[in-house]
């Protein structure tokens, strides 16, 4: 008994201190300051906010890693002797390149299946002066991977920008049709999070190609045009021909910073890990004299002219930005680019004032259906039935604060599943209460009659409560953002009923049978 009287106040005391925080006033009260500071945080059907559901084009990706293949191939094959000309993609899924010595055929497709086993190489055409033109596709499983991966990354790189960006308990989830759900409860500023959000961050550094006019109706093999933004120039746009394959992508970049120049112009830095430095320098090496174009998401913000070999991995990217759009593509491009580009598919706006509503019915039904259950315990169990309201008590403070401790989000149907969890609580004290009716009919003493009422109650109880909880489990897996707050708080519930109901109530009641001897209990 002293064990169990222990455990009991443990439970009591430790959900105490982190139910205690969620409540209106304590968290900025001097008990606010000692207690956890964990707390159960509003859902955006309750707190207000902005939903998105964003689709990724995985293709994009696909496209750019083949690209990025066909660089690689050229670098290895010139390591071992071997001359690749011309690496390009088509068709968003074809990789073309030549082969301007066709006696380093063998040699080459022998490299190439030991080193490139993701690409599946076409048979040569032969082109003139016995070249030979290779065309290249990814095998399906690497698609597959890539496709799996883009959609992480994008997930993983979302997840990140909003930390960054401050928003209090998102909820982001990957879904079908490679889409992204995003859900920002109690965000004001909508805009700026969909265009943060949105921004695929695509940073990509090009070779300008001044021997081609970017007017030309027909353009060159591996030629492409892209808008070149002058802010200076009330945001008007020229063209610019670039090389179409990118040299270098963002996917190296390990830190990005806003900064401001001698003319107080905002700007942003970046550094490369070791990878990207090797390969900025290498690039800015073989191009002296030429000019390397920043682009960001498909339009070029400079295009610097390459005086010297640049080593130390260090770049900077200017264009005349405001302050506030320097720190957005710094956090854009520090958290990580985007592997494709992101389309806004679905945005709705959920009011705070809706959202008070939500709270306010959810709250009176709550209250509505507390009130009735402790008046029906009281009357038809009399003093029994006020232990079972006393545990009732514990219960939904048990259920808050493992609400708190788990940082779970509640929503409206959360409120549901706490409503619902009344009912399941009384249901365990009803059970347990007319086995000891029965007992007591039998003859057994009050002391003994406990016991046995809870010891036989108790199988019936654990059967039923641990149905409900695989039930829960298998919505929380398979269901979405309301669907899981419903399980989460329904689980919770259960669990701490089953506590108060089976453990605490029989600490209570054996005492109660010792102290009453044969008077009996007021059941």
């Amino acid at each position: 008994m002293p064990w169990r009287i222990c455990v009991a106040l443990a439970a009591l005391l430790i959900s105490l201190a982190y139910a205690l925080p969620s409540l209106p006033g304590i968290s900025e009260s001097f008990l606010g300051h000692i207690l956890p500071d964990k707390k159960i945080s509003l859902g955006l059907d309750l707190k207000g906010g902005i939903h998105l559901t964003l689709g990724v084009d995985v293709s994009k990706a696909v496209a750019n890693s083949l690209a990025q293949t066909g660089q690689d191939l050229r670098i290895t094959a010139q390591e071992d002797g071997v001359v690749i000309l011309r690496p390009r993609v088509v068709a968003g899924n074809v990789l073309e390149f030549t082969l301007p010595k066709g006696d380093q055929r063998e040699k080459f497709q022998e490299l190439a299946a030991k080193k490139f086993t993701v690409l599946a190489l076409g048979a040569p055409a032969t082109a003139e002066a016995g070249q030979l033109r290779y065309t290249a596709r990814f095998t399906d499983e690497h698609i597959q991977q890539l496709a799996d991966m883009a959609l992480e990354q994008a997930l993983r790189t979302i997840r990140n920008r909003i930390d960054q960006f401050g928003v209090a308990e998102p909820d982001i989830r990957k879904q079908s049709d490679n889409r992204i759900q995003v859900q920002l409860p109690g965000l004001s500023d909508t805009k700026r999070a969909v265009q943060l959000l949105g921004q695929t961050a695509n940073l990509e550094f090009h070779l300008v190609r001044e021997d081609v006019d970017p007017a030309r109706t027909v353009l060159p093999p591996g030629v492409a045009v892209y808008p070149m933004l002058d802010k200076k120039a009330d945001g008007a746009e020229k063209s610019i021909a670039l090389d179409r394959d990118a040299l270098l992508t963002g996917g190296d970049i390990s830190d990005a910073r806003p900064a401001f120049d001698n003319m107080n112009q905002s700007y942003v830095t970046l550094n490369f890990n070791s990878r990207g430095a090797a390969i900025f320098e290498r690039i800015t090496g073989e191009n002296v004299g030429k000019r390397l174009a920043i682009v960001l998401d498909g339009k070029v913000y400079s295009a610097p002219n390459i005086r010297e070999r640049i080593s130390g991995g260090r770049a900077s990217i200017t264009g005349g930005f405001s302050t506030a759009e320097a720190q957005d593509l710094a956090i854009v491009l520090r958290a990580g680019s985007l592997p494709a580009p992101v389309s806004v598919l679905e945005e709705r706006t959920v009011g705070p004032s809706l959202g008070q509503e939500s709270i306010d019915s959810g709250i009176k039904a709550a209250m509505l259906g507390g009130v009735l259950v402790v008046v029906f315990m009281a009357v038809y169990y009399a003093v029994s039935g006020l232990i079972a309201n006393l545990m009732l008590g514990f219960t939904m403070t048990l259920l808050m604060a493992g609400m708190a401790a788990f940082g779970a989000t509640l929503t409206l149907p959360g409120i549901a599943g706490i409503v619902l969890t009344l009912g399941m609580a009384v249901d365990a004290n009803v059970l347990i209460y007319e086995r000891i009716r029965e007992e007591l009919q039998h003859g057994l003493t009050p002391l003994a009659a406990v016991k046995a009422g809870f010891e036989r109650a108790s199988i019936a109880i654990t059967d039923s409560n641990l149905t409900t909880i695989i039930a829960t489990a298998i919505l929380y897996q398979f269901g979405t953002g309301p669907i899981r707050g419903f399980a989460v708080t329904l689980s919770l519930g259960v669990a701490a009923s089953m506590f108060t109901a089976v453990f605490v109530s029989r600490i209570i009641f054996e005492l109660w049978a010792r102290r009453a001897g044969p008077k009996g209990l007021s059941i």
